[in-house]
């Protein structure tokens, strides 16, 4: 008896089992077919849609629509091209604006060994190598004006054959125009060569202090990597050099006179020392 118990206590738990199983299994097929039944809800959906398509305004109007969105995107494109080409000149102006710092970092050392001497040979030495290696200019003279004559003198040179320009009058040709006038000359065509058989000037810059003249630099040729054209920054170079030589050149100028006058009056003085003590052995 206790074992036909035993029995069918275990065919109870098997058939539980068996139900919970079938009740889980019931409940997947339920979700599966909720999800069949969303699936064919969709794709009935989708092939209405595309009877729909059938109709001549909805087609029209989906075409306006594509084509709405291809102006947009050609629209999107061309403001790309346009960013693009911002960038480009942003990155032009930056690699000028840095060759510019650059350029004003060179002159400062520069400029600081202009005005670092009073000796009239030891400043035009400096300017010639200031114009060689930073502004890059092959062939070039330093002419001072005699302002009582009006004649324009070369005291310096380089690259030029001797006595090639030797004088130019204020107020005749490129040079002297220039001066006449206080006004920077830049050649646009950098290929003129001579006229002539006389060189030709591409850039001429008179040397002032305030509005006094005291001469011009003049460069007839550039060295090979800026033979194509000056640009800006060029320009600009060109012209603060030629503040700073004109500082440099007034100064040293001025202190030879100076030292001139100075070496005279004392010999002057010495003169009359000598005089007066010849007297006194005499008296």
């Amino acid at each position: 008896m206790e074992r036909r118990e035993n029995e069918i206590a275990k065919k109870a738990e098997e058939f539980l089992r068996v139900f919970k199983k079938g009740e889980e299994f019931t409940q997947e097929l339920l979700k599966e077919n909720e999800r069949l039944r969303y699936t064919v809800l969709k794709l009935e959906e989708e092939r209405n849609g595309l009877v729909q398509l059938s109709n001549p305004v909805e087609v029209k109007a989906l075409q306006e629509q594509l084509a709405k969105a291809e102006e947009e995107r050609n629209r999107l494109i061309n403001r790309f091209k346009e960013v693009e080409e911002e960038n480009k000149g942003f990155a032009s102006k930056y690699l000028e604006v840095e060759e510019e710092n650059n350029n004003l970092a060179n002159l400062y050392v520069a400029s600081n060994q202009l005005h670092s001497t009073l000796d009239f040979e030891e400043v035009l030495r400096i300017i010639i190598e200031i114009m060689i290696n930073l502004v890059g200019a092959e062939r070039f003279v330093i002419m001072l004006l005699d302002e009582a004559s009006g004649v324009l003198s070369t005291i310096a040179s380089e690259g030029m054959e001797e006595g090639t320009i030797r004088k130019a009058r204020i107020g005749e040709g490129v040079i002297g125009r220039a001066v006449q006038s206080g006004e920077n000359f830049f050649e646009s065509d950098l290929s003129v060569g001579s006229v002539e058989g006389e060189p030709r000037p591409i850039v001429c810059i008179p040397l002032k202090i305030k509005d006094q003249t005291l001469g011009v630099i003049v460069v007839f040729s550039l060295l090979e990597q800026k033979k194509k054209t000056l640009t800006h920054v060029d320009k600009e170079l060109f012209t603060m050099l030629a503040g700073h030589a004109a500082t440099a050149v007034f100064s040293a100028k001025l202190y030879s006179q100076s030292a001139r006058k100075l070496s005279t009056i004392q010999g002057f003085i010495d003169l009359l020392s000598g005089r007066e003590d010849s007297w006194g052995q005499n008296g």
